[in-house]
Order: C-alpha cells, then sequence, then structure tokens
C-alpha cells in the first residue's frame, strides 16, 4: 500500500511518539509542565492563574487509554497504556467552568487561518436542511460563524513540504497543518498526525515508499490514518481525532490489503491506495467535557427532545395527560422499533469489502467485558 510519510528521523520520531515519558507528578499544582519526550522536545506550557493541567482527573489511580492489539506480521497499533490524560481545568468561578475540562494543545496557532485556502461556511446545511429546505438531520442550527478549510486528502504534490504551523479547525475533530511546498512555494492544508510541529518536513509518495525511508523507520508499517479506498481517490477512513488503522496483511496476487479498523471491522482495500503513517492528531479530545449548555450550542448542537414530552401529532410517544406515552414500545419518531435489537440493515445487501464486520449488539457488550 502506498503510504505518505514523513522524512527525517526527527519527524518520524515525532509521527510515531513511542518513546514518550509519562507527565510528572508536578502537574497537578496551578504551575502547568509538560512531560519531556527524549526523540521529540515540546515546549512547557504557559501558566495560567486560572487553569491546572490535571492528570486523568487528578485521580490517584490514572485510567488508561484502552488499545486492542492482535498478533500480526506488520507493525502493532501504538502502544498507549501507559500514556497519562492530561487536561486542562479551571477554577469554579461560574458554574460553566467546573466541569470544564479541555484537552492541552498549547502548540496551536494563536492567529487566524490562511484565508485563500478558507471559504466562508454560510447556507451549507447549517440547520440540518436539504436543497428542499426540508430538516433531514435533527439536532442542528446557530452556532458560530465558520470558515470551511480546504484540506488536502489526496497529497498529489510531490516533494518535501515544511510545516508552517499546527492550526485549530472548527468543523473536524482533529487538527490541520498548513505545509509550504520546498520546490514551488506553494500552501496547503493538510491533516496534522500526532506529534507533527512546526519546522518538520513531510513528503508524499503516491508511487509507492523508497526503500531506503522505509529501512529507516525498522522495515514496518506503522499504523495508518487517512486511508483512501481508491487509487485515485482522496482519503475516506481514519480522519476523525485519535484514529488509526492497522494493515494486517497483504494479498499482492488480487491487489488487495487487508485493514483491520478501531472498531473491529477487517477491511480490504486496494493495495496501492493512499495512507498516511501515524495517528490522527488530538487523540485526548475524546476525554473533553464542554461544561454546559451553551458550549453545545456555540458548536451547533441544538437541545434534544423527548418524545414524551411532545404533542401526539410531533412524535408517536407524544400527547396523554402526564408522562404517559399510550403502553407503547419504544419507537422513532417515524415509528421504527428502537430497542430489543431490532434490525435495520437490508439482508443480502452485504458490502463486498468488508472480511469481518464490526461487533454489534451483544458481540460488542461481551468485547467490552
Amino acid at each position: 500500500m502506498a503510504a505518505t510519510m514523513l522524512t527525517g528521523t526527527t519527524s518520524i520520531a515525532r509521527l510515531l511518539g513511542r518513546s514518550c515519558a509519562s507527565a510528572s507528578n508536578t502537574s497537578k499544582s496551578r504551575i502547568a509542565s509538560t512531560a519531556v519526550c527524549p526523540a521529540v522536545y515540546r515546549r512547557l506550557a504557559t501558566t495560567r492563574s486560572y487553569a491546572t493541567i490535571t492528570e486523568n482527573g487528578g485521580t490517584s489511580n490514572p485510567p488508561t487509554i484502552p488499545v486492542t492489539t492482535f498478533e500480526s506480521p506488520f507493525a502493532k497499533p501504538p502502544d498507549r497504556s501507559e500514556e497519562m490524560v492530561r487536561m486542562r481545568t479551571y477554577k469554579p468561578r461560574t458554574p460553566g467552568l467546573r466541569h470544564l475540562r479541555r484537552p492541552v494543545n498549547d502548540h496551536l496557532w494563536k492567529g487566524r487561518p490562511y484565508l485563500p485556502l478558507t471559504i466562508p461556511k454560510k447556507g451549507h446545511g447549517l440547520g440540518g436542511r436539504n436543497n428542499s429546505g426540508r430538516v433531514t438531520v435533527r439536532h442542528r442550527g446557530g452556532g458560530h460563524k465558520r470558515r470551511i478549510r480546504t484540506v488536502d486528502f489526496n497529497r498529489w504534490k510531490p516533494g518535501p513540504h515544511i510545516v508552517d504551523r499546527i492550526e485549530y479547525d472548527p468543523n473536524r475533530s482533529a487538527h490541520i497543518a498548513l505545509v509550504t511546498s520546498s520546490e514551488t512555494g506553494i500552501k496547503s492544508y493538510i491533516l496534522a498526525a500526532d506529534g507533527l510541529r512546526e519546522g518538520d518536513k513531510v513528503q508524499s509518495y503516491r508511487s509507492g515508499v523508497p526503500d531506503d525511508l522505509l529501512a529507516t523507520m525498522g522495515g514496518v508499517i506503522d499504523p495508518v490514518h487517512a486511508v483512501g479506498t481508491i487509487v485515485s481517490g482522496p482519503a475516506k477512513f481514519c480522519r476523525a481525532a485519535g484514529t488509526y488503522a492497522t494493515v494486517i496483511a497483504k494479498d499482492e496476487a488480487r491487489g488487495f490489503a487487508i485493514v483491520r479498523l478501531q472498531s473491529g471491522e477487517v477491511r480490504r482495500f486496494m493495495i496501492d491506495a493512499p495512507a498516511t503513517v501515524g495517528v490522527v492528531s488530538n487523540p485526548t479530545w475524546r476525554h473533553r467535557q464542554l461544561g454546559k449548555a451553551g458550549r453545545s450550542r456555540w458548536l451547533g448542537i441544538r437541545p434534544t427532545v423527548r418524545g414524551v414530552a411532545m404533542n401526539a401529532c410531533d412524535h408517536p410517544h407524544g400527547g396523554g395527560r402526564g408522562k404517559s406515552k399510550g403502553n407503547r414500545h419504544p419507537v422513532s419518531p417515524w415509528g421504527f422499533p428502537t430497542k430489543s435489537g431490532y434490525k435495520t440493515r437490508k439482508v443480502g445487501k452485504k458490502n463486498p469489502w468488508v472480511v469481518t464486520a464490526r461487533p454489534r449488539g451483544k458481540e460488542k457488550k461481551e468485547k467490552k467485558l
């Protein structure tokens, strides 16, 4: 499988991020502190009098991030069992700050985005409507004004690119990197990998990874992200924060690569489809807490109303006196059962690219246990 890789030992070490030590216990104090990795130098976080960087919410026994591991002739997923979940908490000066938890991302760019690569997001389904004006996605609307960043998911331009800065993107959970081509000077946005920093050098190899560069990485394929489905297509899978996929086998005779996703699904991809080495940036995004309802409204998320609180004309559970739903089993607003394992997928329409489907229902519960 062709891959998009970082060049230079420093950049590769940052992308892999396997030798970082645990954060020091002094981070529980009011002065923010970060762990210094032997392979990657990370700037110290700025001191804030009203915010505190805590490890795993300040508990004595920090929880670990579970990662599914399995035997494979290729590289295993990164071991994050000893990684500390470091979040920024705030003094409860207001009720909305009491439960607010944010990832520590002091390396992000503080200014505005590169405007030539952005377009205003106006009328692009902001209220969950389609082209006829009907609501097709509920609980969408409002929110802060945004600009869409045009991210390059194809990476057709060869040659080394210098990372100018790492930016926050309000339209996705992962971070993006502004890179400049060393040959042409053209700027573009790419999906930032975990550990990528300003000044690093990245390069795209759509025709194949050179043998000498593969040898510097130990001759193995590291977990990948931004995986494409076809040779000439853009990245489709593993683009959210902290996601990755692992190549477990290759069928060169048929031209397929067997890839395992984080959901447990095993899929076939074309062996020459694009993929980027590493894990998507901002892995602690899933541990965030918004703290108040207004922060959800800033993100464009509208409230979710229960069916029993509606009128009879709006929901099958609506109407009646008190909290009654008329002795009816739980259903959706359109009358489909929502519990007891009611199946909605059509029989006989299986995805030919899926080798092993992800666990669902009882299998998923048993896997968690």
